[in-house]
């Protein structure tokens, strides 16, 4: 829909509905190029103002397919994608065997089969979501009419957010998803502690929120939770984490009982398992079942510094497989236009960044070796807290990311550190009613989605411009039209009514 304009040197305001989400934008267009420029970008921070031109029956319905099948294709996707590759690493290693079936170990083809419901399901849950919201936002906005659209903007995104929620039991009635509500519910608190930043009422409550390194700093405490955890209480964490962890932790159970059981004060149960465990890959290590330190069971024969070493670069290789379809995958979806005219920008962008994060992680992994042994070393004695002490610098090496990054992977990782900290404490008997309450994970995601959607459609300068971007493309909320005193009465003027609040 082309946009009407409201003056010779004024404003362009595209007319469209009441409701958030529709595929056109309002815009302000100045005579000279510089000043139509910083316009812009200041009204794409502002809140959304919607017009009050209703859509068509017709025109609704296809909006509401629309942002659910784009909701499908993200969800399918990303999930598909990342699936694809595990797959793809799973064929290459031909070790099939038939002890490792007896153990339970499932087969290329039922991981095939998992894979794709896994992707279907994630296509249906991110499909339903976005069809859902849009269906409820149309609804509200048909039944309170366009003539209110002031009113009911401020709160029917927040209550679409709501009810799209429980679409998360598509991905399986049975499976929790405790981790990802969490992490969305603290993607949830970042933004609406970016609305109290700026709030005249909230601002001087939220200032300790804008430290520089507080991403850093909250790596390093989701750190000591979650690789305190990986050493002395795997149970506790999401079994898919489990998983990466033990990919990337680079030791065998076999260790990491060794080390558990010397950090929990318990006499080794099974040194033997250790020395056959190395002289598999060539080496011959002599354990003391008398031992303080564990770094001979760490790392065997070799020294703290060339342990670090040899390490960091297997950790680097294990990575750079993760990152690949992390960062290629949302380029063709993000910059799917772009590629075209500029593919070997946005590619070499894409490498650029696999590098740098793979980078991260194996710094990441590597340090946490070293941390413990340095601590180990200096206090000559492994226990839980020295444990604790020595996982939490390991949080340093996000620094190695880019700063945009870096809120997202410490946020991820706080979530899941907060659910192993709450199992852990509830196994212990500190919250012995945390298990009554079944599928508080859509609860959360629920209360979480509907704060998100909210701040999009009301404080989308909350947002940075990537997720702005693929929001925009999901659901179909046009950036904020101008809000100068002259284009709101050109705009009532022509919509026929003053605004009475």
């Amino acid at each position: 829909m082309s946009p009407a304009c409201c003056g010779d040197n004024g404003c362009a305001a595209a007319l469209d509905r009441d409701s958030p989400g529709q595929d056109t934008a309002a815009h302000c267009n100045r005579s000279d190029r510089s000043s139509s420029s910083s316009f812009s970008s200041s009204s794409s921070s502002s809140s959304v103002v919607y017009s009050s031109l209703p859509l068509k029956d017709s025109e609704k319905l296809q909006r509401i397919v629309i942002a659910a099948a784009k909701g499908f294709s993200i969800g399918a996707g990303l999930k598909g994608g990342l699936a694809l590759f595990s797959i793809l690493v799973r064929l290459r290693r031909r070790k099939a065997s038939a002890s490792l079936r007896k153990e339970g170990v499932i087969t290329n083809s039922e991981a095939i089969v998992t894979a794709l419901k896994e992707t279907l399901r994630y296509g249906l849950f991110l499909g339903t979501f976005a069809g859902t919201f849009v269906s409820v936002d149309e609804i509200i906005g048909s039944l309170g009419g366009h003539r209110r659209h002031y009113r009911t903007a401020k709160w029917r995104a927040l209550l679409a957010g709501a009810i799209a929620g429980p679409s998360m039991l598509l991905t399986g009635v049975n499976t929790q998803h405790t981790s990802l509500a969490i992490y969305i519910l603290m993607r949830a608190a970042v933004l609406a502690s970016r609305c109290g930043i700026k709030s005249k009422r909230f601002g001087r409550y939220c200032k300790p929120l804008t430290w520089a390194h507080g991403d850093i700093f909250l790596m390093c405490v989701s750190s000591s939770q979650i690789l305190s955890a990986y050493i002395l209480k795997q149970d506790s964490l999401p079994p898919s984490y489990k998983s990466f962890l033990n990919k990337h932790g680079g030791k065998d159970t076999v260790i990491l009982n060794a080390v558990k059981e010397i950090a929990s004060g318990m006499p080794f149960s099974n040194l033997d398992a250790v020395k056959k465990y190395y002289r598999t890959v060539g080496v011959d290590v002599k354990l003391d079942p008398d031992m303080k330190v564990p770094c001979s069971i760490v790392h065997g024969n070799q020294s703290c510094s060339s342990h670090v070493v040899s390490f960091l670069i297997q950790a680097y290789k294990r990575a750079l497989p993760v990152y690949l379809p992390v960062y290629l995958i949302p380029a063709l979806i993000v910059h799917r236009q772009d590629l075209s005219k500029r593919p070997y920008t946005i590619l070499g962008k894409g490498l650029l960044g696999t590098a740098r994060s793979s980078l991260f992680l194996s710094v990441y992994c590597s340090s946490a070796w070293m941390w413990t042994c340095i601590f180990f070393r200096i206090f000559r004695k492994c226990n839980i807290p020295m444990v604790a002490m020595g996982t939490f610098p390991t949080g340093l090496a996000l620094a190695i990311e880019k700063k945009s990054r870096r809120i997202e992977i410490s946020l991820y990782c706080l979530a899941r550190a907060i659910e192993s900290f709450f199992t852990c404490m509830a196994e212990a008997g500190y919250l012995p009613q945390s298990k009554n309450f079944k599928r508080a994970d859509v609860v959360i995601f629920s209360l979480s989605t509907a704060i998100i959607m909210h701040c999009y459609a009301q404080e989308r300068e909350v947002f940075r411009s990537k997720y702005l971007n693929v929001l925009d493309w999901v659901f179909g909320i046009p950036p904020p039209p101008c809000e100068t005193p002259r284009c709101k009465r050109s705009l009532e003027t022509e919509l026929g009514f003053q605004d009475t609040v």
